[in-house]
């Protein structure tokens, strides 16, 4: 079996399962958020249970439109606040929390070998840290928050396998959307892809986060790496329960493999409106941008930060630009005071938000007008998905975001830093 199998095998009381297979699988965390909370409360309400199987096991993390933007999102927001105090949930308030995707690792509610499902398409971000993590209607989380269980369909695996030494600005996020636009927004559509290989292996878990976080955009089900010592590493000080680490078969089936030398693949910019819309930089030609967005549950985390502000210091966004910074987490914004970005980021012109999703979803902290770009770390680049139908969102990494803020267009890290 391949990993997500053998996962799904252990929460399933299976000696095997085996891909297009329907099973019953036990959950070891669910997740929502004041977006998809709301559906889920009502719905978990319509099925007359008075208490969810397990209130250690249920996270809701107000993050979309917290600190509250307007009435309705105030209302959202203190309909989750509620359920989550009476039914005695994992709850995080303002001041704690962070974007939902950046805090559940950090804290150590995910850990290798559990089963997550959440209530955001995102939820995939925590196969960085050889969980099976996938996103699900909120009736489905109504459901799994009465019983523990869910009902899904086994998901065959794709295996990528990344090879050699990347390049000094190409991080995990030029990977993902080097493979997103290679396999297309369907290549992997109801699968697991499965990231191993030399240059997989090298990548810091920072970088693990946001390949797994963009599984979605190529329509995976999930996307998972193997545990290693770096994995351990960062959830050991974490853990607070006991987990498994699982390791593929050496025979395991996969659907296909797919192989990448990544020592010829430059910084990548996905261009409006698909993730999948992807060039090199040196393909990208002169697009001028209003905007530039550094965070989100993609890349909102402190290697982001740091290396967003090695581009910025010292030096000035473009007069034309906002270039907005917004940390993953409370616990990044203040290892990123700690460290003196804040300053960076401030002296060279950036405004730093507290932790949310914000401007992602077109939420609000940086919305677009008509005929505005903006080049964003962020996750999706749909007609709309920041603000106006009008507007252009390109989708790229901190390096590039940052060099792009400062000359006013797209542009590549070594332009601006060498």
């Amino acid at each position: 079996m391949t990993l997500v199998e053998k996962i799904l095998a252990a929460h399933s009381n299976r000696e095997t399962v085996s891909p297009g297979e329907l099973i019953n699988v036990r959950v070891d965390l669910i997740l929502a958020n004041d977006i998809t909370a709301p559906l889920a409360i009502k719905e978990f309400r319509r099925l007359g249970i008075d208490r969810v199987f397990d209130p250690e096991k249920v996270v809701m993390v107000p993050d979309h439109f917290v600190p509250n933007k307007d009435i309705p999102s105030a209302e959202q927001a203190k309909m989750m606040r509620e359920f989550a105090l009476e039914q005695g949930l994992v709850y995080f308030e303002v001041g704690e929390m962070g974007i939902e995707h950046v805090i559940l690792p950090e804290k150590g509610l995910v850990l290798p070998g559990d089963v997550v499902i959440g209530a955001d398409s995102h939820t995939c971000t925590y196969g960085a840290l050889g969980a099976f993590a996938t996103g699900m209607g909120s009736t489905d989380i109504a459901s799994a928050m009465a019983t523990g269980d869910i009902w899904m369909k086994v998901p065959p695996t794709i295996r990528f396998i990344y090879q050699g030494k990347p390049g000094k600005w190409v991080s995990g996020k030029d990977l993902i959307l080097y493979t997103i636009g290679d396999i297309g927004l369907d290549g992997a559509l109801y699968s697991a892809m499965e990231f191993t290989g030399e240059a997989v292996d090298a990548l810091s878990m920072d970088s693990r986060f946001t390949m797994a976080n963009m599984a979605v955009e190529a329509g995976a089900k999930a996307g998972i790496f193997r545990v290693d010592e770096r994995t351990l590493d960062y959830v050991k000080s974490r853990a607070q329960r006991p987990y498994t680490v699982y390791e593929p078969d050496d025979d395991a089936q996969y659907a296909r493999t797919i192989e990448y030398d990544v020592s010829t693949i430059e910084p990548q910019v996905a261009f409006p409106h698909q993730p999948s819309n992807t060039r090199p930089i040196s393909k990208a030609g002169e697009i001028k941008i209003d905007q530039a967005v550094i965070g989100s549950c993609t890349n909102g985390r402190i290697e982001d930060l740091i290396i967003a502000a090695e581009v910025l210091k010292g030096r000035k966004v473009n007069r034309r630009v906002r270039c907005i910074i917004i940390p993953g987490s409370q616990a990044v914004y203040l290892e990123a005071l700690h460290r003196g970005l804040i300053q960076t980021f401030i002296e060279a012109g950036a405004v730093v938000s507290t932790p949310t999703c914000g401007p992602c979803l077109g939420g609000y902290m940086g919305i677009l007008a008509a005929g505005e770009r903006c080049v964003s770390t962020t996750n999706r680049n749909f007609v709309g998905r920041m603000g106006s139908t009008e507007s252009e969102v390109y989708l790229a990494s901190p390096a590039m975001a940052a060099a792009s803020a400062i000359l006013g267009r797209l542009a590549s890290p070594e332009e601006v830093a060498g």
